[in-house]
């Protein structure tokens, strides 16, 4: 194998698709992640190849000719047909840049295959046969083919001959019957894998930022309620402060009516006390009075009860009473 076959002149990376050979419609995947897609040039049969490897195997080795034709179906999915390999291939792109950039390099391609071709057929040597291709080469990297190191069956053509009217309108309406909602669903699928975890933690993102907005917002509707209370409050508390306070006011507000029926109750035990105490003294200096009263009746009959009896003798008997006459001398 030469150099030159090992060296691509473009490469790029894209989801790889396949028609369904048995329906002609669906796309059937070569894999879950993208593969490498380049652009060779076999110097040996001075021919423009389009491979991609997948494992042990070549998915895509289509040889380019000037006849085919890279058709765009979407923003980031492309396709083409070969004739040679009886299939289609489609390419989802990770964006639309890397589509364009691909479709330009298909045209290039092209062209520079349908220069070797007259050159061939003129018998000239293409001197040139790149045609400045190698705006977009890469550093070398050694491909390793289907069946081992030094086998050429990975550039080999399937078939040489040129495709007749009739394998070119199979093919046209092989492309028109394929859907291309399918087309665009499958390759976005595969393409917008790689975003959908950062599209998930974005998300989780922002529902936690919202969570935390709404708590946020729910304490700025307390204060502002609050606020709005206390402002409603101080015309009252102006007017009250501007009032003198009452007797009630000045016992204080708190005072229930238990308190006050305990109160009263308080104030008739002092007074039943009082009356009670007021009615004993009163009672003890009543007997005092009677015993003083009794040892003034007892003293005074001692002293007169002689001359009561005297006077009642004398009475009874008849005895004038005697009184002394005192003579002048």
């Amino acid at each position: 194998m030469s150099t030159a076959r090992e060296q691509p002149i473009f490469s790029t990376r894209a989801h790889v698709f396949q028609i369904d050979p048995a329906t002609k419609r669906n796309w059937i995947p070569a894999g879950k992640h993208a593969l490498t897609v380049s652009y060779f040039y076999d110097a040996t049969r001075n021919v423009y190849r389009i491979i991609s490897i997948g494992g042990a195997k070549a998915i895509i080795n289509s040889t380019v000719t000037p006849n085919m034709t890279f058709t765009k179906t979407s923003q980031k999915f492309g396709q083409w047909a070969d004739s040679r390999a009886n299939t289609v291939y489609g390419l989802g792109f990770a964006s639309e840049q890397h589509l364009t950039q691909f479709a330009e390099k298909f045209q290039e391609v092209k062209e520079a295959a349908r220069l070797a071709r007259e050159k061939s057929q003129d018998g000239g040597e293409l001197t040139s046969p790149a045609l400045g291709l190698t705006s977009h080469q890469v550093p070398p990297s050694p491909l390793v083919s289907a069946n081992g190191p030094g086998d050429e069956k990975l550039f080999r053509s399937q078939s040489a001959d040129v495709p007749g009217p009739a394998e070119r309108e199979r093919l046209k309406k092989m492309l028109s019957e394929g859907s291309v909602g399918e087309v665009q669903w499958e390759a976005e699928f595969f393409a917008l894998q790689d975003s959908n975890n950062k599209l998930a933690g974005a998300l989780r993102e922002a529902n936690a930022a919202a969570a935390q907005w709404r708590q946020q917002l729910e304490a700025q509707r307390a204060e502002a309620e609050r606020l709005r209370q206390r402002q409603s409050w101080r015309p009252l508390e102006a007017q009250a402060a501007a009032e003198p306070p009452s007797v009630s006011e000045k016992e204080g507000p708190g005072q229930s009516l238990e308190q006050l029926e305990a109160l009263v109750q308080t104030k008739d035990q002092e007074i039943q006390t009082l009356k009670s105490q007021t009615g004993g003294a009163r009672d003890a200096l009543d007997a005092t009075e009677r015993e003083e009263t009794q040892q003034k009746v007892q003293v005074g009959s001692g002293r007169q009860l002689p001359k009561v009896v005297k006077d009642w003798d004398d009475q009874v008997h008849g005895k004038p009473q005697l009184q002394p006459v005192f003579w002048k001398g």
